[in-house]
């Protein structure tokens, strides 16, 4: 029986469903968190064959010491993973010190976690980017920005999401900036792309080839929505672009990916823009080495009639998936932010949308600084009725 390690099972709330695949496919599946037991789910559980708490997953000498008592109790383990991106170079560490050979490795992180090392793999990729320069001070600053013009955007090179991410748009919020600026933490800086994010989310086999492909859009930037506490959407699509899938296909060759989820990030132009490309072309962005975050994976559940969770966990323990997609449609998710006077109150979005509705919750607090508080997720076939669930969830007085 192969014994496979998951870090930190119960955090997002859905990763329990990672578990129980991996466990229905006859896998060890061994957890550490640091959550109490009791406090765990009653599904996460019963995916897990054994749980060990830490008191933090911040300190790496306790989680060691689970990976050690783990070895020594059920042998060698042949597969670590958290699929989030928070965790993502302490898996590597991890398996660099216990010879885990399935995974990323900490020589792979430069490329993978550092936005400017991303850069030149895109390229490979032949997939143009935004120029950048890594920020020193304000002289060099300036300089970046008499070449490329204000608005610029700065953002920690090795970041999760959108956090400490702004859009300068004058010399005094440049000095504003330099003058908050952390010490310790290397930032980027790059030219402005008028664009909507559009993603390539992929399940990567050992080979490096797709076994299921999909994407989304964000039609508004996730730093203005954590900057401005907006309003958050965003969808998958019901049929991913040629350009994206082409674009995403050349990025996990150029990463060289295997037996991963993965959340590819590009811009799709807005506008013309010098040096970039026309309307419309696709220009890399920042790549994610794990699942679209939150309640992604149950989206594009929703939108393909299928289960990621198990097509994952299949490449895992047999290198393939026989997991059938079905028909499609989009997929919508809505978070309302607290304290906004909406046109509809949430009983009457419950009751318009009653038939179309997968999902109604309460955002995490760890998570609703980019996705808002109340979240919404339903599905429709047409473009046409996904813009007006939109208009109507939206819509304030």
């Amino acid at each position: 029986m192969k014994n496979f390690i998951f870090i930190s099972p119960n955090f997002p709330t859905n990763y329990w469903q990672f578990c129980r695949e991996l466990k229905n496919n006859g896998m060890n599946v061994l957890g550490i968190g640091d959550q109490p037991y009791d406090q765990l789910s009653g599904d996460l559980k019963a995916s897990l064959n054994e749980y060990y708490k830490v008191d933090t997953l911040e300190n790496y000498d306790q989680v060691y010491r689970a990976v050690a008592f783990f070895i020594f109790k059920y042998g060698r383990i042949d597969w670590l993973e958290s699929n989030n991106e928070y965790w993502l170079e302490r898996d590597a560490r991890l398996r660099t010190d216990f010879h885990i050979t399935s995974g990323f490795q900490n020589e792979d992180m430069p490329r993978v976690k550092y936005k400017s090392k991303m850069k030149e793999f895109y390229a490979k990729a032949g997939i143009p980017t935004a120029r950048y320069h890594l920020v020193e001070g304000r002289e060099d600053c300036a300089a970046f920005i008499k070449k490329v013009g204000y608005p610029v955007v700065v953002k920690p090179d090795n970041g999760v999401g959108a956090a400490n991410t702004y859009k300068l748009a004058c010399d005094q919020d440049l000095d504003n900036f330099l003058a908050e600026m952390p010490q310790d933490i290397p930032y980027i800086m790059e030219e402005f792309v008028n664009a909507e994010v559009n993603s390539y989310d992929a399940i990567i086999d050992a080979n490096g080839e797709p076994m299921f492909e999909t994407g989304n859009v964000t039609p508004f930037s996730i730093m203005d929505i954590v900057n401005e506490n907006g309003n958050s959407i965003y969808y998958i699509v019901k049929d991913l672009p040629e350009d994206t899938r082409k674009a995403g296909r050349a990025t996990v060759k150029a990463f060289g990916v295997k037996s991963r989820f993965v959340h590819f990030e590009f811009f799709r132009l807005t506008q013309d823009q010098k040096g970039l490309g026309k309307k419309g072309q696709i220009v890399g962005l920042e790549v994610n080495m794990r699942p679209c975050g939150g309640f992604t994976p149950d989206m594009i559940n929703f939108a393909h009639s299928t289960n990621v969770y198990k097509i994952w966990a299949d490449m895992i323990a047999f290198g393939r998936s026989t997991m059938p997609v079905g028909e499609h449609a989009f997929c919508a998710f809505a978070g309302r932010r607290d304290g906004k006077d909406f046109v509809l109150s949430h009983q009457e979005i419950l009751d318009k949308y009653a038939a179309q509705m997968r999902m109604v919750e309460r955002i995490p607090d760890a998570l609703a600084g980019a996705m808002g508080n109340q979240m919404y997720v339903a599905v429709f076939p047409t473009r046409e009725e996904l813009d007006q669930f939109y208009c109507d969830i939206l819509q304030c007085r």
